[in-house]
């Protein structure tokens, strides 16, 4: 199953469009929560903003207050009324919003049933109720529906079909400029990262690199970033480009203002220790480099390992597409730096860590018989860009596209209809 979320301001825009499909029976109202009850049991697009108006009389400055959630079971799952109205309450309930007034549409305009929920994000007081970890969350909690309610689970390849993606950099299929800027200008809005080189170990993914280079420009010192592609060996493979040619966020101010948020993101996110203590067991149970990254790499991690001109290890960065965060070693732990594995890897010194023993329950384990099995991440490993793997680290990414903000295209044509219909009406007069 997967769970579009759409943030906005516009409550009455979200009631409308699902009462609409109501109205025209492609539609029913399956279940309410906390909300007003009428006479009869049906609503109109204001009895059902009654409910609403409280909380965002209440709302302090929280802009896009309006949540609007679709649930998508596979075509293929038969799911009832009452199985719909269960995994609602779960979902919201899961999400934190269990106390918040929600209504519950079923669609039946498509072949796929569907359902899609309406609420605020704010609570009685007017405060914004938090979405921290929102995404995550909720791929967790669409996991854990599927396998409680028998639904045919539904991996990232299968939903990203139709979708438009962003793929890492192929120099030799021309554009690269395009190529380039269809990654950079949406890295920030999934990842997290705290200085310019574990942003360059994520771009390297993309086989994209970034340089920075500093000159004189009217009697003052300038600091500015190239961004250059890179070929199936990691070598430059085209002219660099200046960031001001993808937009103010590629350049090195708007990357400072990311890091500083990443910083105070990360300062205590909950994946951490997860993170840390994967790394750390995949260190003490494989004896080389290869074997390494495979096993962090069914895990959702890849590595990023840099060497010198001499083949020592002077940089490691470990990126986690299940919460989308980037860690060098040393910050994940001092017995995860470089040298550690420049010692281990180059001068066949193994080192002796210990595993965390509180922290390796929470390491997903392929023979545990009390979770869901899944099929592991194929991820490409660094400097190798076959068409298998680059399908792998698309797949694992989780949907790296621009329409992954939850808009619905559907809806959004809906409003651009009613806007249309204002304006004719407004010129009639």
């Amino acid at each position: 199953m997967i769970a579009k979320i759409g943030r906005s301001g516009n409550l009455y825009g979200a009631l409308a469009y699902n009462q609409l499909k109501v109205e025209n029976e492609n539609g029913q109202i399956l279940f309410a929560n906390k909300m007003i009850e009428t006479a009869n049991g049906h609503y109109s697009v204001a009895q059902l903003a009654q409910s609403f108006a409280p909380y965002l009389i209440a709302n302090r400055n929280t802009e896009k207050h309006t949540l609007h959630i679709s649930l998508n079971p596979d075509p293929n799952d038969k799911v009832n009324d009452d199985k719909f109205r269960e995994m609602a309450e779960e979902y919201m309930r899961e999400m934190g919003y269990a106390e918040q007034p929600f209504v519950v549409f079923k669609h039946t305009d498509i072949d796929r049933s569907h359902i899609h929920i309406v609420s605020v994000c704010v609570n009685e007081d007017g405060k914004k109720i938090s979405d921290k970890f929102e995404k995550m969350q909720s791929m967790n909690i669409c996991r854990e529906l599927e396998r409680k309610h028998g639904l045919i689970p539904v991996t990232d390849k299968e939903h990203k079909q139709n979708d438009k993606v962003f793929r890492p950099v192929d120099y030799r299929a021309g554009d690269v400029k395009s190529q380039i800027a269809s990654v950079v200008r949406h890295l920030p809005n999934y990842y997290q990262y705290q200085t310019l080189g574990e942003y360059n170990a994520l771009l390297s993914l993309f086989n994209v690199t970034i340089e920075k280079v500093e000159g004189e420009l009217q009697g003052k010192m300038k600091q500015g970033l190239l961004y250059i592609p890179l070929n199936e060996k990691g070598e430059r493979a085209g002219h660099p480009f200046k960031a001001s040619l993808f937009g103010k966020n590629s350049g090195l101010p708007a990357l400072e203002l990311h890091f500083a948020k990443s910083k105070e993101a990360l300062k205590d996110h909950p994946t951490k220790p997860t993170i840390k203590a994967a790394v750390t067991t995949a260190l003490r149970s494989t004896s080389d480099e290869q074997a390494f990254k495979k096993q962090l790499g069914d895990q959702g991690i890849n590595v990023v390992v840099r060497r010198n001109d001499a083949g020592r290890i002077y940089g490691m960065t470990f990126i986690d597409h299940n919460s989308k965060t980037v860690y060098n070693g040393s910050r994940l732990s001092k017995e995860l730096s470089a040298n550690i594995f420049n010692d281990y890897w180059n001068n066949n010194i193994k080192p002796e860590i210990k595993a965390p023993i509180e922290l390796q329950s929470k390491i997903i384990a392929s023979n545990d018989e009390d979770l869901p099995s899944e099929k592991p991440h194929h991820l490409f490993d660094f400097l190798n860009t076959s068409e298998n793997h680059e399908d792998g680290l698309i797949e694992a990414l989780g949907g790296l596209i621009p329409d992954a903000q939850g808009e619905d295209y559907e809806e959004k044509d809906f409003a651009n209809k009613m806007k249309k219909k204002r304006k004719r009406q407004r010129g009639q007069k």
